[in-house]
This record gives structure tokens, sequence and C-alpha cells, in this order.
């Protein structure tokens, strides 16, 4: 990192961290410390703020093990955003092309085929082949897939189970289909500012060329993106959860089998920490007939990240001695719950990893809130 850049580097960062009083509130909540010693949010801050900045850039590796969970933001009393300087550390080292390998290929399938799994454009909507699924031009209400259920075939069944729960409620729902492009929520926390306004100025144009009345997303990370860094977008925006928590209170769904397991709620990070959204999915989950539910000591805002966010679905974590994805399954183990529900596609292929990694199969499932409701819609 030259001085010229760090130099810049301090100009955007140091005003807004400053308030910083070294509590160290950030590095005692932060998940990723748990299981990497050598991160630290606080020394990075300290770094930032009071030296010439040798120690970041002799150690910029560990940048890339923030997976963005928003823990140090909600647990500073000085309202300080730790996240947005790591962001900023990292679109200096993008612009430099100091990024791990797996980066580089994510932001160049975005930059290519605008989505970050190296998939042809043209079968973005091939999992909805066979299914009653309208065009938005035909519809007012938005379905916005996301990229990671849209192509991954374990994800699939997700907005498979979102449509047949829209169709029973009678939503007026379209989706792009090979028009969507990624949100960029994990390409703007990645550091590449260029490819995130690249992707926001398609989506706002694709969606100014409807008369859409409200977006409803598959994923946090885009719900997140869409309310926080889409300035400009004037629709209204809902997490899948919301929606069906709306058609279950107004009468429009309802749920006619039983799910007989015991089930906890992982909150995922972007749509708890960040966005404040715990009660619905949690009514959701209470609505559906025979279940057992249970919470996590650590839930809400106090939930534990699974490391998916932040680009780590891409990054392993620079000198981790675990992931805290293990760590979620071994609490979910010790509470006795046969389901961990989540709302995330990120959450489920973390959490289901290390089940298979502890094999844990026999014991643990992993399901999105939406598998379950499929169960108990039929």
């Amino acid at each position: 990192m030259t001085a010229e850049e760090w130099e810049r580097l301090v100009t955007i960062s140091r005003e807004r961290l400053f308030p910083c009083i070294q509590c160290g509130k950030c590095t005692g909540g932060c998940p990723i410390a748990l299981v990497c010693k050598t991160f630290n949010v606080r020394r990075i801050l300290n770094e930032v703020l009071y030296t010439e900045g040798e120690e970041v850039a002799q150690n910029k590796d560990y940048l890339w093990n923030c997976s963005a969970c928003g823990t140090c933001m909600s647990r500073c009393p000085k309202g300080v955003d730790p996240m947005e300087m790591v962001m900023t550390l990292r679109s200096v080292l993008v612009e430099d092309g100091e990024i791990p390998a797996k980066v580089r290929d994510v932001l160049k399938s975005i930059d290519v085929r605008k989505n970050p799994w190296g998939m042809g454009k043209d079968s973005r909507a091939d999992w909805a082949e066979g299914l009653e699924v309208k065009n938005i031009a035909d519809a007012d209400v938005l379905y916005y897939v996301c990229c990671t259920p849209a192509f991954d075939r374990r994800l699939q069944k997700v907005p498979k189970a979102i449509v047949k729960a829209f169709n029973r409620g009678e939503v007026n729902f379209g989706i792009l289909g090979v028009e969507e492009v990624c949100c960029g929520n994990e390409i703007k926390r990645l550091g590449d500012l260029w490819n995130f306004e690249t992707l926001r100025d398609k989506n706002l144009e694709n969606f100014k060329k409807h008369p859409i009345k409200e977006i409803v997303v598959t994923s946090p990370h885009c719900y997140n993106s869409f309310i926080h860094d889409y300035p400009g977008l004037d629709v209204k925006v809902k997490h899948y959860t919301q929606k069906i928590d709306e058609l279950l209170t107004e009468g429009r769904l309802a749920f006619t089998g039983e799910f007989t397991r015991k089930v906890a709620f992982h909150d995922p990070c972007f749509l708890g920490k960040h966005n404040q959204v715990f009660d619905e999915p949690r009514r959701v989950l209470q609505s559906i007939p025979g279940m057992n539910y249970v919470e996590f000591d650590r839930c809400r805002e106090r939930s534990l990240c699974c490391e998916g966010g932040g680009g780590r679905m891409w990054i392993e974590a620079f000198d981790a001695k675990d992931r805290t994805a293990n760590i979620r399954v071994r609490e979910a183990l010790d509470l006795g719950v046969e389901v961990i529900a989540t709302a995330c596609p990120f959450c489920l292929l973390t959490l289901e990893d290390a089940i298979k990694i502890g094999r844990y199969e026999e014991k643990l499932k992993v399901m999105d809130i939406m598998e379950i409701i499929d169960q108990v819609l039929d």
C-alpha cells in the first residue's frame, strides 16, 4: 500500500472512525475472533487512526476474514462502523489487484456473466421450468430470486416453494428471468465498487421498466443491498418471510400439514443484525402445526454468524482454527434440535457443510423455512 493510497484511505475513514474509544467491544463480540485470534478489529482501527499503517499493509490477508456480519457495528457504544473501514481497505486492495485468486474469479464472473458463480446468463431461469411463473411484465410484485438459489441445485427447492406459496396466496407476481442480475451486496463488501455500481444501475434500469409495486427477495443479502445501497429505489422491498407472514395474517395462506420436529431458527446476519427482521420468521415457524420450536441461546441480535457473508462464501479464513458454522452446529446438537431452520441461501450452505464435515447427517438437518412450508402446504 503506497503512501498516497494510505493517505486517501485515512482521509475517507478517519473522520468516521475518530469517535472510537478503544473499548474493545467490537473484537470482544466479533465471531471471526472466536476462530481466528489474529483478526482483531480494535487493533486495525487503532492502526488506521493513529499509525502510518505498516501493520495493516503487512497483514492485509486478514482483511479478507471479515464476514460483514455487523456485530461490531451493533455493539459499538459510539456508533462507529468498523465494517465500513474493512470495506474501504478492501477497495484499495481491489484497485491494486492484491486480491485472493478466488475473489478474482468471482469478480471476473460478475463482470462478464453478472453472477458470481460462473454460470451462463441464459440458464438463470431454468429452475422455473414447468412452474406457473409469469414474467414481471404481467405482474405488479417482482419476485427477485437471487443468483445462488437460481443456479445452485440444492437451493432451487427454495424459489420453487416460494412460487408454490405465492400461487396459493394468489399473489400477482412475476420474475425477471434471464434479465435478472446480481444485487451486488457481496461485491460491494468485497471492495469492487465499480462492478457494484454497474450491477446497481442495471437493476434499477430493469426495475423501472415495469410498474412494480413491491419487490420480494429470497436472500437477506439482496434485501440489505436494495434497502441500503440503492438510493432512488422507491419500491417497497420485503424478504420472503415478511411476505409469507403477511399472507398468513391476511388469511390468504394456511398450513394443512404438520411438521413434528424440534426446530431452532438461525438468524441470518443480513436479515437480523443489519435490518432488524427478527419477528416475522419466528411467527411463520411458530404457526406451523406440530412443530416444537426452541431458541438458540445466541439468537436475534446476538446470533452467531455462519461466516457466509462479506464474500466469505468464496474465501476460507486466513489462519483460522475452526469455523463458526461448526460452532453453531455443535450448539444445535447440545440443544437437541433436529432441524436448524434458516432463511438465507448462504447460511444454509455453510451450516450444511458443517454438518457434513462433522458427520452429523443422521442427527441434524438444515432447512430453509420455505422447505418446511412446502411440506405443510400439501
